[in-house]
């Protein structure tokens, strides 16, 4: 489940169940107070039987009316507390349930009072207290059934709340999925919408919602990214023919002055010089032109699933080569058995551009060393070489175009993108580049890179 399906399922969940709890908790309130009315119903419809026997036998009190109110009310005089004060406060009856306890007053308004009143001897009372023709009447009843049919609505409440939490839970899934659906098929079609695949678009849902804006939003910024892609394409042929043939021009026509100029050295020294700016241009621009295919989809790479170790062998003597010659060292490590998925040129560009950093920074003698390790399901490749190392600040610029950084000679070499090059062949492979001084050590720079196996 993604996490916006999941925020969804919970939501609904969350909004059903809430729902369910408060319509609940409303009839439960209905409940109670529905439960109270028919009680004080009750007791009204008591109150005027009651006060018809009293009028009927004014001078009737004791045994005399306890006896007048038996036959007259039969077996309901035995659901109620009952008590009969007259004018003047004398108890003319209780009810035999009391056992001798005297219900208190809730006071000598002429209106009916009403109230819950707690006599130890008995319990809580729902208690209604009325008053006519100078006699006043005193009927409660107990609350216990009361709280006990509450006490069975919140018990089932629960229950119904925990089966509606669980069945909103899925019927939020289900929710979700179906509201999601065309949101999917944007996300699938988005996915495959790349630098080989510019012409497929995003289907647009029926009717006219926000699904069919964004729908429509998105095919919009396609057909601009299919356009911005074509240009690349255009500037990186043109760029490769308008720029590298006039360099190979001039370069031509400065080896052709070489004879002329052999006899002044001063002058074949220029010469060489020229030469060799010409090769440091014709270098950045295949470096550029190479960043603008990798960076704009435009580069056409050929995967393979290759033994590492097997890949390394012919680099590792280059590497010894390009090291030995400017007086630096190379070996190779740690090298893990076993395959990985990569194009074997660009791996091959990637570590020796890394190789080419190092021996400019060691000092004679400096060490470089290569491990080729197997980390879960991926690829690590460790360049660790024993030159002065980075200020932290600028361990992430050196992956940044035309960033240089004087050596311990005091010089700048290069042109600021081999390092470029290799973060967008370690992307090509969908996998990572970083640098990090050595803590093993005082000195030296370690650059990793990661690559999913």
């Amino acid at each position: 489940m993604s996490p916006f399906t999941r925020r969804i399922t919970l939501r609904v969940s969350a909004l059903v169940t809430a729902s369910t709890m408060l319509v609940l908790i409303a009839g439960g309130w209905l409940l109670q107070r529905e439960m109270f009315r028919g009680i004080e119903a009750m007791h009204r419809i008591e109150f005027h039987e009651l006060i018809e026997i009293l009028r009927e036998y004014p001078g009737a009190r004791g045994a005399k009316l306890a006896g007048l109110i038996k036959d007259k009310l039969g077996a309901d005089a035995a659901l109620y507390f009952i008590q009969i004060h007259d004018a003047d406060g004398s108890i003319l009856f209780t009810s035999e349930n009391l056992r001798g306890v005297r219900l208190p007053d809730l006071g000598s308004a002429p209106l009916a009072e009403r109230g819950r009143v707690t006599v130890p001897e008995i319990g809580m009372l729902h208690m209604t207290e009325l008053r006519e023709s100078g006699w006043h009447v005193q009927i409660a009843s107990a609350l216990g059934p009361v709280w006990r049919t509450l006490k069975n609505y919140v018990r089932v409440s629960a229950l119904l709340v925990l089966g509606t939490a669980l069945l909103s839970l899925v019927m939020g899934y289900a929710f979700s999925r179906v509201i999601l659906r065309p949101v999917r098929a944007i996300e699938q079609t988005a996915r495959r919408i790349g630098a080989d695949n510019l012409r497929e678009r995003v289907p647009v849902p029926v009717g006219r919602d926000e699904l069919s804006s964004l729908a429509e939003l998105l095919n919009r910024m396609f057909d601009r990214l299919e356009t911005s892609f074509e240009q690349i394409r255009r500037f990186t042929a043109d760029a490769s023919h308008e720029l590298k043939t006039p360099l190979a021009l001039i370069r031509l026509n400065a080896e052709r002055l070489r004879p002329r100029l052999a006899a002044d050295s001063d002058a074949s020294a220029s010469l060489d010089d020229l030469i060799e700016a010409i090769a440091r241009m014709n270098q950045v621009i295949e470096s550029m032109l190479f960043l603008s295919k990798a960076e704009g989809g435009a580069l056409s790479v050929d995967y393979k699933v290759q033994d590492v170790a097997a890949l390394l062998a012919p680099f590792v003597e280059d590497a010894r080569v390009l090291a030995e010659d400017s007086g630096a060292r190379f070996a190779l490590g740690r090298n893990d058995a076993g395959e990985a998925r990569l194009e074997p040129n660009l791996m091959r560009q990637l570590l020796l551009n890394l190789v080419g950093n190092a021996v400019a920074v060691s000092p004679p003698g400096g060490l470089i060393t290569l491990d080729s390790e197997r980390v879960g399901d991926g690829w690590r490749f460790v360049m660790s070489d024993e030159g002065p190392g980075l200020p932290a600040q600028q361990l992430e610029q050196i992956f940044e175009r035309f960033v240089r950084y004087e050596h311990a000679n005091g010089k700048t070499r290069g042109h600021g993108l081999g390092l470029a090059i290799c973060r967008s062949i370690a992307e090509l492979h969908g996998g990572t580049i970083r640098a990090e001084n050595r803590t093993d050590r005082p000195t030296g720079l370690r650059v990793v890179v990661e690559l999913p196996r």
